[in-house]
């Protein structure tokens, strides 16, 4: 599906939006029920990606086909790892099959998981027979993907003695480190987190509970760039969220005062408002806590005609494409003045953007939605845009309500 994107003909919006649950939290949350039914979930994602999960765990033999699911990927890999009696081959995409998941397949393995590659070592598909895993103690990279952290985690109250993991290095996405364990303690499990150590006990069982999912701040973060790029006076409200919140990507609120829109939290809403207040015209950012608001940032930046410097993205390598490869050639079609390293992107101030370029989406659904704001200054093109189902279904039809055009072509 191809879609032709225009701007509101009102530049000053001012309307509601309620966003499904988070993806990282149902996940965390779906993987939790599975190992204590005693879970009841609520505002689940209704994501392709939270599905292709929640149907993954009902899988006891054969195939487990998890698309473009990342997150999945992992998840699945430490669930059916410790799952006595399961056996299992995980696969996905072609792209899939090229994102890496030796770390994590060892770290299992030296726990006494029986976990071995159908094709290239270090890759999808994997074939898994579920062992009951006694040893406690294992050791990662600190710097390494949190979902190969927090796989090991969702895991480790099922397990007979429990966990300590070891983080060698530098820790990256502590925020999602910290969801997991605050879910994990929610239920009544026990953690603790100290220097580079986590430690989590075992829990045979756990009393009923209601996991409440909070709405994904991920997906907040294109309505900051819609705002950002609006007129002043504009106003976004959204659903659910809370001033507390497990995700790592709230730090939106922060970021976004330097491009004039300030968030005001309410009862269980932020109100986004954009500001007459001047544009930084400079702007650093460390996203190593944040990284998939990266590419909103950098589009948000362009449209605005301002530079920044964004460190700390050395995980967008691995992500649905090479993020920082497919943002350097988007932006660059659009007349961005950009460059990029393995792990940083820099845009020189720009003063136009070219009109009606096709912005292709490398199966990433986060391409897709961040580019969408820039049809607030310009009109836009968006190839297979049918790939924010991944995470975010209803995002099309919610810009409609805005007020954007959207014709599909």
């Amino acid at each position: 599906m191809k879609l032709h994107l225009t701007g509101p003909e009102n530049h000053q919006i001012k309307d509601a939006i309620t966003i499904t649950g988070s993806k990282s939290e149902s996940n965390r949350s779906l993987l939790l029920s599975a190992l204590f039914p005693n879970i009841e979930i609520t505002n689940l994602s209704n994501s392709d990606d939270a599905q292709v999960m929640a149907k993954g765990l009902q899988i006891s033999q054969g195939t487990v086909d998890i698309h473009h699911a990342g997150t999945a990927m992992r998840f699945l890999t430490g669930y059916f790892s410790a799952q006595e009696g399961k056996e299992v081959v995980l696969t996905g995409s072609k792209r899939m099959t090229e994102r890496p998941i030796k770390i994590l397949v060892d770290a299992l393995k030296s726990l006494g998981a029986e976990i071995s590659y159908v094709q290239d070592e270090g890759y999808p598909p994997i074939k898994i027979k579920g062992q009951n895993l006694v040893k406690d103690k294992v050791s990662l990279p600190a710097d390494v993907s949190s979902q190969y952290i927090s796989s090991l985690l969702l895991i480790a109250p099922s397990l007979e003695n429990g966990l300590e993991l070891e983080l060698v290095g530098k820790i990256t996405s502590v925020p999602y480190i910290k969801m997991t364990l605050a879910l994990l303690e929610e239920i009544g499990v026990e953690t603790s987190f100290k220097g580079n150590v986590i430690k989590v006990f075992p829990k045979n069982e756990i009393a009923p509970v209601t996991l409440v999912v909070e709405s994904d701040w991920s997906s907040a973060s294109y309505y900051y760039g819609i705002c950002a790029l609006a007129a002043p006076g504009t106003e976004i409200t959204l659903s659910a969220y809370k001033q507390q919140s497990l995700q790592g990507d709230s730090v939106l609120a922060e970021i976004y005062t330097s491009f004039g829109v300030e968030t005001t939290f309410g009862d269980n809403k932020i109100i986004l408002k954009k500001t007459d207040k001047e544009v930084d015209r400079e702007n650093e950012f460390d996203l190593a806590n944040a990284p998939d608001i990266a590419q909103t940032i950098a589009v948000t930046c362009f449209g605005l005609g301002v530079g920044c410097h964004l460190t700390g993205l050395h995980t967008l390598k691995i992500k649905e494409t090479d993020r920082l490869e497919a943002l350097n050639t988007e932006l660059s079609k659009l007349g961005a003045n950009i460059s990029v390293t393995d792990k940083t992107l820099t845009i020189i101030p720009s003063v136009g953007i070219l009109e009606d370029i096709a912005i292709d989406t490398y199966n990433d659904h986060r391409m897709a939605m961040a580019f969408a704001p820039l049809a607030m200054k310009t009109r836009l093109k968006v190839n297979d845009a049918e790939v924010v189902s991944k995470s975010y279904p209803d995002f099309w039809n919610d810009l409609k309500q805005l007020g954007f055009g959207i014709k599909e072509l």
